[in-house]
């Protein structure tokens, strides 16, 4: 069984499996994912688009739902008990899944755990009892978990498996139907989930049109989620003086051609630092899980390339900070400021470079298989 609850757990599980499949051909799967994992065989017995949901009280709709999925899993886990369940992010639900796993002596890896180094770290404990062994993805990581005894290994960020944009920037855009005479390209990335887009784009919409007032040719460019549907983003864009263009191709094909990017934080912001594209990181939620984070939070970065720099090295613009004129500000001052700009793309560069060589997929695959006795 394999559980992912967003976009990416989605992708990175989908890729897992082919490496797991590698090892053993006859592998099934089935649990929590979308249209990657099922594409690559697992049998997804709830949709993650259903599921996703970012914020401690943005829950609260789906909650009958999310539980129905929690009560039929487990009840999955007891009559046809899988020889390892496999989690990918997602806590609260992945970590009651879990404990319903140690009770009926199923093994369980943590692949890409919960980042509870940055809150909630009462949940390490939880960690500890139900999991029996994690894979981690972010070089910090290592070191956090194994403070606590768990069995950890650190197998590099799964992106890093994804190949590059062959394409050059030309045929990249000629592919889109954006002419050479179009001014600079501004990413919009509002993020994988309905609420997320639904906080962020008019803010982004709003920086891209002050923008424009400077740079008349500007032209936007949109990677959209598999998790969300082009109808959630469409009215903002037909209502948009700008044009926007919405990709469904891979993210950082389009990033690639971004002179500079507004990226919902989350592992967007890690595609961004990998193709180096200059970004500002934008985040909201609702006022009362604002207030619960800011509580819990142990961090002082949200975003994941500057906490993996240790410093800021990407503008953070959260919640009443993240309006479209915070946004077209720092966006303006990177677009006019070369310098800053190449700055920004060396930094970026060398987040790029501690994100591993590759084969994380390969690496958390043999774990699988150890704990399989494949």
């Amino acid at each position: 069984m394999i559980i992912a609850g967003e976009a990416s757990g989605d992708l990175y599980g989908a890729h897992l499996v082919l490496a797991m499949k590698r090892l053993a051909p006859d592998l099934r799967f089935f649990g929590v994912g979308g249209p990657e994992m099922e594409e690559v065989g697992v049998r997804v017995l709830f949709q993650l688009s259903a599921l996703a949901v970012v914020g401690m009280t943005e829950v609260i709709p789906r909650i009958g739902y999310i539980f129905r999925a929690l009560r039929e899993l487990k009840t999955s886990l007891r009559s046809s008990p899988p020889d390892l369940l496999i989690l990918i992010d997602y806590p609260g639900f992945n970590l009651n899944l879990a404990k319903k796993a140690r009770v009926l002596g199923i093994p369980v890896l943590y692949y890409i755990p919960p980042q509870v180094w940055a809150w909630w770290r009462g949940r390490v404990t939880k960690i500890a009892r139900r999991v029996d062994r994690v894979a981690v993805i972010l070089p910090f990581e290592e070191e956090f978990y194994q403070r606590f005894g768990l069995p950890v290994e650190y197998v590099g960020h799964p992106l890093m498996d994804l190949p590059l944009p062959e394409g050059s920037k030309r045929m990249i855009r000629e592919g889109l139907g954006i002419s050479r005479e179009k001014g600079p390209i501004l990413g919009l990335l509002p993020g994988s989930r309905a609420e997320e887009v639904v906080r962020m784009m008019p803010a982004m919409i709003g920086a891209a049109e002050t923008i424009s007032h400077y740079y008349p040719r500007l032209h936007c460019i949109l990677p959209l989620a598999s998790t969300v549907r082009e109808d959630v983003v469409k009215p903002y864009v037909e209502n948009a003086s700008i044009d926007v263009t919405i990709g469904r191709s891979d993210t950082k094909e389009l990033l690639k051609i971004a002179d500079v990017a507004l990226v919902a934080s989350g592992t967007a912001t890690l595609e961004a630092a990998i193709m180096e594209t200059p970004m500002i990181i934008a985040y909201k939620v609702s006022l009362l899980s604002y207030i619960l984070g800011r509580f819990l939070a142990r961090v002082s970065h949200i975003g994941l390339v500057n906490l993996i720099a240790g410093r800021t090295i990407v503008p953070e613009l959260i919640q009443g900070e993240a309006t479209a004129f915070r946004l077209a500000e720092e966006a303006l001052a990177i677009l006019r400021n070369n310098g800053l700009r190449a700055e920004m793309k060396g930094q970026l560069r060398s987040i790029r470079e501690k994100l591993g060589q590759g084969g994380a997929s390969r690496k958390a695959a043999s774990i699988a298989g150890e704990m399989m006795g494949l």
